[in-house]
Formats: structure tokens, sequence, C-alpha cells
């Protein structure tokens, strides 16, 4: 098969798919789908179809029910020309007869809801008129219903001219404006109530007469009851004077059967509480002989366990004792060992210390001995002079010492001419005195000394000058 020709193929079922899918139609059970342009035209009501695209054109009939108003637009005069204004209401359809859907889809088709509720309201209003026009007011207001029913038989052919079905009318409120139907109100209502009156007052009547004979009838009967009641009264205090013979005899047989009965329950009750008393001691002894079994079984339980207890606490300390001496001696040891080792070092710091210390001291008096060796020596080779020497390095801190109580004196007033060379002569005296004092006390004299000292250096100078020949 040549390529183009399956192209070709392939294009025309892809157009009949197009054209089939968009050519399916499904119409809804509240909407009449209507479709011409191609010979007969067919609805679709809650079916499914299929019209040809280009060629056939779909209109649509919405099923639903409609509500309309209907009121008069002005007074009706009723049969007996008495002018009423109308209100009533009415449902109403698109019919889904064929022959009705035929007629609305010719005169509805295309028309928009307010435009057909505005045409089904004047045919409903004029049909209305018409059959207030037939009736009286009496009927009207009586019987609203046959009244709805006349109007809606009257009004149908009309609307099925238009393809339209009425559901149902009712007519909702009468009016006039001379107060005629308030008048007919008011005429029953008297008539009513006359009439009540009237049965009311034959009411009243009735029942005071049945009210004369029941009171009669009621005192005749209460004249016998109490004729009845005074002698069953009499024949009743016979019977009680009777009966109270009887009952004082039964009552004193039955008090003496009482205290014979209660002395021997009385004796019963005694030998009953002996019995309870013997058992009741007996049960106390037994009682006391098991709780003191039972307080000597307590009393074996809690010395038994006290003395597991002691030997336990005993054993326990014996053995935390044990422990604690155990430490306190090892401890003791440490301490007798670290305090020996300590010693020890103590020991040996004062044994080498002390050896410093006679080395120190040997050395000293090594020195010493070896100074007072050399300081004899010399005194020796100097003989006089040596003593004479420290005697008089000696003299100033000796004259010092005579000067202190001066020096410690905050101020000396004294009086007359030459006050400061007789202080000085008093130091000089003192001095003196110290001299005459050692001189006493060592046999040396110091002016000797002296002398023979100036002699002695003074002779030697003179030999050492030549003498002039």
């Amino acid at each position: 098969m040549p390529p183009i020709l399956i192209t070709i193929i392939v294009i025309v079922a892809i157009a009949l798919v197009l054209l089939g899918v968009a050519g399916y139609l499904k119409a809804p059970p509240d909407t009449a789908y209507i479709i011409s342009g191609l010979g007969k035209r067919r609805i679709l009501i809650g079916k499914a179809g299929w019209r040809v695209p280009f060629f056939e054109r779909v209109d649509k009939l919405s099923l639903r029910v409609m509500q309309v108003d209907v009121k008069t637009s002005e007074a009706v005069p009723t049969n007996e020309f008495i002018n009423v204004n109308v209100d009533g209401v009415a449902n109403i359809k698109i019919s889904s007869d064929p022959e009705l859907l035929k007629k609305a889809a010719e005169s509805l088709l295309g028309m928009r809801q307010a435009e057909l509720i505005s045409l089904v309201t004047q045919v409903l209003e004029g049909n209305m008129r018409e059959i207030v026009g037939s009736v009286g007011l009496k009927e009207m207001v009586q019987d609203r219903q046959g009244v709805a029913k006349k109007i809606t038989e009257n009004v149908v052919p009309d609307m099925e001219k238009l393809g339209i079905e009425v559901v149902n009318f009712n007519i909702q409120n009468f009016k006039d404006n001379a107060g005629t139907i308030e008048n007919m109100g008011i005429d029953n209502v008297e008539q009513i109530r006359k009439n009540a009156q009237i049965a009311k007052a034959n009411a009243q009547r009735d029942i005071a007469i049945a009210t004369s004979h029941a009171q009669e009838e009621a005192n005749a009967v209460k004249v016998e009851a109490e004729k009845k009641i005074a002698e069953q009264n009499a024949a009743l205090s016979v019977q009680q004077a009777d009966m109270k013979v009887k009952a004082d005899t039964k009552k004193a047989e039955a008090d003496a059967a009482y205290s014979i009965q209660q002395e021997n329950q009385r004796k019963t009750i005694e030998i009953t509480k002996a019995n309870a008393d013997i058992a009741r001691k007996e049960k106390e002894s037994e009682l006391a002989e098991k709780a003191i079994a039972l307080k000597e079984k307590q009393l074996d339980a809690e010395v038994r366990k006290q003395a597991d207890a002691m030997n336990y606490k005993i054993e326990k300390e014996a053995e935390a004792e044990l422990v604690r001496r155990q430490k306190e001696a090892e401890a003791k040891k440490y301490e007798a060992l670290m305090e020996a080792e300590a010693k020890k070092a103590e020991a040996e710091a004062v044994r080498y210390a002390m050896e410093q210390e006679a080395a120190g001291i040997r050395a000293k008096g090594l020195a010493e001995a070896e100074a007072i060796e050399k300081k004899a020596e010399a005194q020796k080779k100097m003989g006089e002079a040596s003593v004479l020497e420290m005697y008089l390095n000696a003299l100033p801190e000796v004259v010092k010492n005579a000067a202190t109580p001066l020096s410690q004196t905050d101020k000396i007033v004294m009086y007359g001419d030459g006050n400061a060379t007789k202080v000085v002569k008093d130091v000089m005296n003192s001095a003196n005195q110290v001299m005459e004092g050692m001189k006493e006390s060592t046999g040396l004299d110091l002016a000797a000394l002296l002398a023979g000292v100036v002699g002695g250096k003074m002779a030697n100078r003179e030999k050492e000058v030549p003498t002039e020949e």
C-alpha cells in the first residue's frame, strides 16, 4: 500500500475520532438537549447521544421547577361585585412530555428565565382574575383549595400551548378595601358567641336542676346512713364492752403467765449468766496461761536475740579493736621508725655541728693562744712600754666613764666665775683618783712610768746626738 494512501487513511481516522469526540453529548436528567439541523429534530433527556458537528446545533431547556408569585395588579370584583385583591403562588416547569416539549422548543427556546416567569405570571394572573370574577366572596374565603383548583384547571390549557406544566397552585391571601371579609368574620363571631351563651345558660339550668335532685337524694341517703350509723354504734358499744371483759380476763391471765414466764426467764438468765461467768473465768485463765506462755516465748526469743546481738556486737567490736590495735601498732612502729631515723639524722646533724663548733673553738683557741703568746712576747720585749701603752689606751675610756654622769645631766647651774674651769678640774681630779686607785691595786705608778719612759727616750736621744769636740 502506498505511503500516501496510508497517510490519508490515518488522517481520515483521526478526523472521524475528533468528530466523534466533538459530537458526543450526554444530557442530565433536569435538562433537555434539543438537536436540530439535519432531518428530524431530536431531544435528549438524561441519556447520551451524538450530533454531527458543524451541521447540527444543540439547544438546552431547563426542566427544573420554577416558583411564580401571582398577585392581582388591581382589585378584582367577585360575582357579588365586591372588589378583592388575591395573592397566590404557583410552581411550574417545562414539561418533559415530548409533544409539550416540542411546543416549548418552538415558543420558549432561547428565552431567559426572568422573561419566562414574567410571561407565565401574566397568563396565571389573567386566569385567576377570570375565576375570581365567577365565584362569591364567601366561597373564596371558605374554599380556597376549590378556588385554586378551578384556577389551575382554567390555566392548564393555556400553559400546555406553551409547553409548560403547572405542578401546583395555592391561594395565600384575600384582601378587600371595604372590610367586608372582616365584617363577615364579626357576624360569625357574634353568632358563635350567642350560641355559646345560650348553650351556657341551658347548661347552668340543667346543672342547677341536677344539683337540687342530687342534694335531695344525698340528704335522704345521709339520714338513712346516720340511722344505720347509730344502730351500728350501739351494737359496737355492746360488742366493745363484751370484748373489754374478755380482754381484761385474757390480760390478767397473760399478766400472770408473763410473771411466771418472767421469773422462769430470770432464773434461766441467772443460771446462764453464772455459767457464762464460770466459762469466762475459765477462758480468761486459759488466755492468761497462753499469754504467759507467749510472753515467756517472746522474752526467751528477745533474750536470745539480744544475746546473739550482743555476741555479734562483741565479736565485731573485738575484731574492730584488734584491727585498730594492729593499725595503731603499725602506725607506732612506723612513727618510731621515722622518729629513730629523724633522731639519727638529728644526732648526725648535732655531731657534725659539734664537730664543726669544736673545730671552730679549737681554731679560735689556737688563734687566741697564738695571739696571746705573740702579745706576751711583744710585751716581754717592750717591757714597761707595753704596759704603759695599754694603760694609755685604757685611759680615755676611764676619763669617758668618769664624765658619763655629767653627760646624763640635763642642766647644771653654777654660780660664780671660772665655772667651766672648775668642771674640767673636777673631771681631771676624777681621772687622778682613778690613777691613784690603779696604783694602789696594781702597784703601777703611771706618773713614774711616764717619767721613766720620757727620761729614757731623752737619754737615748742625747746618745744619738754627737758631741762637739
